[in-house]
């Protein structure tokens, strides 16, 4: 396992997204805190529309789900979001805290990186998304039962979270449709949440492979373990790979790296999909080495893994 400075992980990571994005972005809300499980006692506020204030606010309780009656039918933008939470911001500014866990269906049109609809969708409730989501009600307390969600909808607050700037420049030719959507979430959320990043775990590839080697699985489960102890933490997963070959080829080569890597760490390791963040393939960006040696390549042919927890709530 190659464990990377954290601070000096932080600053690389934060001064690339920056670096990437168009200006003049607002700021993305911030991850909201786990649901304290000792509260049995949701609390409702009203608050006018243009409020700031979240006028529901939900807390999980015990129950069969095929049990429970219907809830309302939300509708509007993640605009916080936790491991077991996410409020969702309407129209007309009213804010509603749904709790997301593992019954909770979630359905995208199609899916990306070639990975499974269920993966992808759990990994995909990015702050900035429009949703619907169809609740169950038991007593007070919402429960999501299944969220959905538009494809192109995802690719664009996915773009505004990884600051890719030519993914908003290729995103915003396609169509005028597109355009429009991507200026309105720039507008409403701007700026990527800030974390903290606990550490940093390179898994390495053999050139032009996909395959984890004993030691890779190793490392990542060491690393799920290492982030389970961590409150509040989520997992991003980034997959690189090294300057020989074309450009097409590089990027599907760190596309699958990182649905590999995603795919173990959920599968072997135990971690929960709704607790890591939808993951990226950078191709041959931000090596870690010289590409013009053997040993370099080999550095740079990874995936990194990211333990991080959003600034708002550390320490929490």
């Amino acid at each position: 396992m190659r464990a990377l400075n954290p601070g000096k992980t932080g600053l690389i990571l934060a001064t690339a997204l920056v670096a990437s994005m168009p200006m003049g972005l607002s700021a993305l809300a911030q991850e909201l805190p786990p649901v304290d499980q000792s509260q049995t006692q949701p609390q409702t506020q009203a608050q006018p529309a243009a409020s700031s204030e979240i006028s529901t606010t939900v807390a999980p309780t015990a129950g069969d789900p095929a049990s429970l009656p219907k809830g309302p039918d939300i509708k509007g933008v993640i605009s916080r979001r936790s491991a077991d939470r996410m409020e969702v911001t309407a129209d007309d500014g009213t804010k509603t805290i749904v709790n997301v866990n593992d019954l909770t269906k979630i359905r995208s049109s199609k899916g990306l990186f070639g990975m499974s609809r269920q993966q992808l969708a759990a990994n995909s409730l990015l702050n900035g998304l429009p949703v619907t989501v169809h609740t169950l009600q038991s007593g007070d307390a919402l429960m999501a039962a299944d969220i959905q969600f538009k494809d192109k909808d995802l690719k664009i607050a996915n773009m505004i979270r990884t600051g890719t700037k030519q993914g908003f420049e290729e995103q915003s030719a396609a169509t005028a449709e597109v355009r429009q959507m991507t200026e309105a979430l720039r507008t409403r959320f701007g700026d990527i949440d800030d974390y903290n990043i606990k550490s940093t775990t390179n898994v390495n590839f053999a050139s032009g492979k996909t395959q984890l080697t004993p030691q890779g699985k190793a490392d990542l489960c060491a690393t799920a373990t290492q982030a389970q102890g961590i409150k509040n933490a989520v997992l991003l997963v980034v997959g690189y790979a090294d300057s020989k070959g074309n450009e097409d080829l590089n990027q599907r080569l760190s596309d699958q790296r990182a649905t590999r890597v995603v795919n173990y760490l959920q599968q072997a390791c135990g971690w929960k999909p709704y607790k890591m963040l939808t993951p990226s393939g950078m191709a041959t960006a931000n090596p870690l080495a010289d590409n013009s040696t053997p040993e370099g390549r080999a550095q740079n042919r990874r995936v990194a893994v990211n333990v991080m927890v959003s600034k708002a709530v550390d320490g929490m």
